[in-house]
């Protein structure tokens, strides 16, 4: 991945984490950051099925999970699966779906099934969500709601690259035939594999509650740094914990150690707090985001 992608080393991390917890993303930046393309390389780079969905406002939930069909041959009633039935599912511009269309999602990320009529079917193992959104153009847009965004494990925000980026950015893509087309180097059976092997990563009492400490002062009610609760709205429930402490096992196996760390806890907290934490309106009328009440907060809690 890191030979098509140039630059953007947090996002492709990111991914990998949430490939080995078995978690969503929610991609979040402006038009031609590399954002569609991160997501298709990761494909390209599994053997696994892969579908893209460009999510526009005339979208039915039957376009994506399928739906009854009437066979006037038999006279009777089949199921025909939508494209939600694949390993990754790229959700492009995923704000541009009404509602009804977004909750479509709803049950396939949180039971990894899907219920078409009476019956539920399951999905294949391994699913993931990667999901795209433009932070800019909000007209015609319709903004995802707190249930959807909870779902997803880590929103991460992806910014601008160097000059040297750019400049390497220039040499590798001004072409009209790309120069490096990714080959699948991973099966699902291996990742399925490495997730086992981050579930048993070592993590000590100390770091967990750490982990505990972290979200619980992310809420109004509890035990927050200074100044802090007055301007959270609500806080992150408990799927962000459990969602904090796959992400640092990830990290952590991924630098090659067989423990978590305190550093490893902090360097993703940010991306799975971030969109979890909602501020008061009055907060927001200061300028104040969750990115600053979430600085704040590993700013101030003590490491152990």
């Amino acid at each position: 991945m890191g030979r098509v992608i140039v630059g953007q080393k947090h996002l492709l991390d990111r991914l990998l984490v949430a490939l080995l917890t078995n978690g969503h993303v929610l991609l979040e930046g402006v038009p031609g950051l590399a954002k569609t393309l991160a997501l298709k390389t990761l494909a390209q780079c599994l053997a696994v099925g892969f579908k893209r969905l460009q999510f526009t406002p005339d979208m039915l939930p039957a376009d994506i999970i399928g739906t009854m069909i009437y066979s006037p041959q038999d006279g009777e009633f089949r199921t025909k699966h939508g494209p939600i039935f694949s390993n990754l599912i790229l959700a492009d511009e995923i704000n541009r779906a009404p509602a009804k269309v977004q909750s479509a999602l709803l049950e396939a990320m949180q039971e990894r099934q899907v219920t078409i009529g009476e019956e539920t079917y399951p999905l294949p193992a391994p699913f993931m969500v990667l999901a795209t959104q433009n932070p800019l153009e909000q007209e015609g847009t319709y903004p995802l709601p707190e249930a959807q965004i909870d779902r997803f494990m880590m929103k991460v925000i992806v910014d601008y690259p160097t000059r040297a980026e750019e400049r390497a950015i220039l040499d590798a893509m001004a072409t009209t035939e790309p120069l490096i087309v990714p080959q699948p180097v991973v099966g699902a059976a291996q990742i399925l594999d490495a997730r086992r092997v981050v579930d048993t990563l070592y993590i000590d009492d100390k770091v967990r509650d750490y982990i505990v400490d972290i979200v619980l002062a992310t809420r109004p009610s509890g035990a927050a740094a200074p100044k802090v609760n007055g301007d959270v709205r609500t806080g992150a429930s408990p799927r962000a914990t459990i969602a904090l402490t796959l992400a640092a096992r990830a990290t952590a196996f991924l630098n090659g150690r067989h423990f978590v760390t305190p550093h490893d806890v902090k360097s993703v907290a940010m991306d799975v707090l971030r969109h979890r934490v909602a501020v008061t309106y009055e907060a927001e009328a200061e300028n104040v985001t969750s990115r600053q009440i979430v600085e704040k907060i590993l700013n101030t809690l003590p490491v152990p």
